[in-house]
C-alpha cells in the first residue's frame, strides 16, 4: 500500500465514521420513538392524557411501584415520595417525586419515563407528570415534583403491578445553549 492508498483509507474510515455518528444522533432516536409508540416496547408512557370520566374499578387494586434514578452525569438527589401506591383502576391518583440541587449552581434537569410492564404502558395515562417539563432548581433548593394519573379499568387482569420509573438527566448546558443561539443579538453578528 502507496501513501495515497493509505490517504483513501483513511478518508474512507473517517466518512464512515461520521456517517455512524449522524445515523446514532440523528436518525435512531426517531426510528427508536416510533418503533416503542407502534409496538409498546421498552414501556415509553405516552404525553399528557385528558381525563374523562370513567367507572372506577373498585372491586380491583393495582400496586403502582415508583422508582428513581439519575443519569451518571446528574448530581441531584432524586426519589419518589412513597415507594408504591395501590389503586382503583379508573380512579385519578396523586404522586410526588422529590428533588434536590446539592451543587452551587443553578440546574435544570429533564425526567424521561419508562413504565413495565411494557404491555401496560398504553393503559397507564398520566393527566399532570412533572416529565412534561423541564425542571429548574436553584442552587440548594428542593422541589416536589407532581405526578397525577389513571391506570385505565381495560388494563388487563393479569396485571397486577406496574412499576414506572424515571431518569433524570442534566440539560442545563443544552437549554443555555439553546437560549443562547435563540437570543444572539443580530447587530453583533456578521
Amino acid at each position: 500500500m502507496g501513501l495515497s492508498d493509505n490517504a483513501k483509507l483513511a478518508t474512507k474510515l473517517l466518512a464512515l465514521a461520521a456517517g455512524m455518528l449522524v445515523f446514532a444522533i440523528f436518525v435512531m432516536p426517531p426510528l427508536y420513538n416510533a418503533f416503542c409508540e407502534i409496538t409498546g416496547l421498552n414501556g415509553k408512557t405516552g404525553g399528557r392524557y385528558e381525563a374523562v370520566p370513567a367507572a372506577v374499578d373498585s372491586d380491583r387494586t393495582v400496586t403502582v411501584q415508583f422508582v428513581a434514578s439519575n443519569n451518571e452525569n446528574m448530581p441531584w438527589h432524586f426519589k419518589p415520595g412513597r415507594v408504591s401506591i395501590k389503586v382503583h383502576p379508573g380512579e385519578e391518583t396523586n404522586a410526588v417525586f422529590l428533588a434536590y440541587n446539592p451543587t452551587d449552581r443553578d440546574m435544570v434537569g429533564q425526567a424521561i419515563p419508562s413504565l413495565v410492564p411494557f404491555k401496560a404502558a398504553e393503559y397507564f395515562h398520566k393527566t399532570e407528570c412533572f416529565c412534561f417539563n423541564q425542571q429548574t432548581l436553584k442552587a440548594g433548593e428542593s422541589a416536589e415534583l407532581p405526578l397525577r394519573f389513571i391506570v385505565d379499568p381495560d388494563l388487563p387482569r393479569s396485571v397486577n403491578t406496574i412499576t414506572l420509573s424515571y431518569t433524570l438527566f442534566d440539560v442545563t448546558e443544552r437549554v443555555s445553549a439553546h437560549f443562547d443561539n435563540n437570543n444572539a443579538d443580530p447587530q453583533r453578528e456578521g
